[in-house]
């Protein structure tokens, strides 16, 4: 059994030095095994030994993290403590706990490198436990070959570095489960925006010339980074553009952080995009960033820029040509590496020379220059889109196949499309729904008054395109129709349908298969 001697006379040699480096090592930006490394070196300094160590608690084992004077190969091993009675007995000492009876095994007999050869036992042992809160977090040891070593150490010197030892142990471990959960969040938030990407229409559809022309003025606008105003109708699909500039800019691994300007309150515009400091206003009960320091470093997306108040674009100004902002109820500024891409369905010229716009702010957020063209010029492209359209329905209503018959397909080109590209997924959406509730789990085909479009000669719906195809497709689809109306009627019996159109069921079946009603 080991016998317990507490010690009162101090240790001569002990000075303040070390202690006073392990106190700014608790607060500097170290490296865990850095601030461990340094720990063990200054306790060494502080109280001079053959070995010192420092274990943390790991289950039902004792982990070393650093030591001085063992054998490399300790740093590998795990001490079960119920095979270590010394460590056992450390574990549950209110404080520090001295061996003197050289029986009783030591945990690091024939590690120290004082004895290269192993062939001594460690005869002077110290040890002390790591408590934070009344949590034993690990232990420091103290190792001497000479039996004698610590006669002189009093107590109170273990004690005050097996202190600094635990707080320094703590504050890695704390430190270790920040970085642990800033990597987590960082590999979640990778994740999440990889399936935002992936959901989000970020892809410029259609081959029309103006099409054409915007992905050549998209490609160039990437390459340089420089402030990019987009301009164009509502609809047209000016977040798209924006958001494909920076997925093939040079800041597509930063984030792209989306403003929208118009749904900005006055009175808390400047704190979105600039943040607070706590106490600024009521309400300001802590310090928070403002956008432009989430997206430093990457894109900042102010949309509907044009609806910012006059007061505020000064101070937009600022950031946009200094990179400086500050935080509202900050007495210091903040410099933000951000690329700003604005949009806006005005026409800022006419807005600047109205006294609405500043034309300094136009022209800094001007650099390049991109117009996104309305739905209404792009000719087939609005059924390409509408293919598009359709797939994201199927998804979104948990549809089979979704189709569109020929005199939808003249309906979508006729129209005019003033709520642009938006205005299209809208009406494809409320189409598949509609066409979907007559369908009776069969293929949905949405036909012309599915979409419910206004004519030009009026805002009713427009019913009958048959007068705009040819022949053969007007009989194939008033057929179609014939077919439709016949099965909605008869519940979903196509037996029943058959009858009533006078026609045998299986050739019912042919006919509605050629006509994609139902899978061939």
């Amino acid at each position: 059994m080991p016998v317990l001697r507490p010690t009162t006379r101090r240790h001569t040699d002990t000075t303040i030095a070390p202690l006073a480096d392990i106190a700014v090592d608790l607060t500097a930006n170290l490296a865990a095994a850095d601030r461990h490394e340094r720990l063990v070196d200054a306790i060494q300094r502080f109280i001079p030994a053959d070995a010192v160590a420092i274990l943390r608690v790991d289950g039902d084992a004792l982990v070393p993290v650093a030591a001085r004077g063992l054998a490399p190969e300790t740093m590998a091993r795990r001490f079960v403590v119920a095979e270590h009675p010394r460590l056992a007995q450390i574990l549950r000492a209110p404080g520090p706990t001295r061996f003197t009876d050289p029986r009783v095994p030591d945990p690091f007999d024939g590690l120290l490198l004082a004895d290269p050869a192993g062939l001594r036992r460690v005869h002077a042992c110290m040890g002390c436990p790591l408590s934070v809160g009344g949590e034993i977090i690990g232990v420091l040891t103290l190792d001497d070959l000479t039996p004698e070593a610590f006669d002189d150490l009093s107590d109170e010197p273990v004690a005050t570095a097996a202190a600094l030892a635990a707080a320094g142990l703590r504050t890695s471990q704390l430190i270790d489960a920040l970085e642990d959960a800033a990597t987590r969040a960082a590999r979640v938030s990778t994740e999440l925006l990889a399936e935002v990407r992936a959901r989000t229409r970020d892809e410029l559809l259609g081959t029309s010339p103006s099409i054409r022309a915007l992905r050549e003025e998209l490609a160039m606008s990437a390459r340089a980074d420089l402030s990019v105003l987009i301009t164009g109708e509502t609809g047209v699909g000016k977040e798209v553009v924006a958001r494909a500039i920076h997925r093939n800019g040079l800041r597509r691994d930063q984030p792209l952080i989306y403003v929208n300007c118009a749904a900005l309150p006055e009175s808390i515009a400047e704190s979105e995009l600039f943040g607070h400091v706590r106490g600024a206003f009521t309400g300001a009960v802590d310090n928070r960033p403002g956008k432009f320091e989430v997206a430093d470093r990457g894109t900042l997306f102010l949309d509907e820029i044009g609806e910012l108040p006059l007061g505020l674009q000064a101070k937009l100004l600022r950031a946009v040509q200094s990179g400086e902002i500050q935080r509202v109820g900050a007495d210091h500024p903040l410099h933000v590496d951000v690329r700003i891409i604005a949009a806006t369905n005005r026409d800022l010229v006419a807005e600047v020379a109205a006294g609405r716009f500043r034309s300094d702010l136009f022209h800094r957020l001007s650099v390049l220059r991109i117009a996104v063209p309305p739905l209404r010029v792009r000719g087939d492209d609005v059924v390409m889109l509408a293919g598009h359209f359709l797939d994201e329905a199927r998804a979104r209503l948990g549809l089979g196949r979704v189709g569109l018959t020929p005199t939808a397909r003249a309906a979508l080109g006729k129209y005019e499309w003033p709520g642009n590209v938006r205005e299209l997924e809208h009406t494809i959406l409320r189409a598949a729904l509609r066409a979907a509730g007559a369908s009776r789990g069969q293929p949905v085909t949405i036909d012309a008054p599915h979409l419910a479009l206004p004519c030009r000669e009026s805002p009713a719906p427009c019913g009958d395109e048959l007068g705009e195809l040819s022949l053969a497709d007007a009989v194939d689809e008033f057929k179609r129709r014939r077919i439709l109306r016949a099965v909605a009627a008869a519940g979903g019996n196509w037996a029943g349908a058959a009858r009533s159109l006078g026609l045998d069921r299986g050739n019912l079946h042919r006919t509605a298969s050629r006509l994609g009603i139902l899978p061939s």
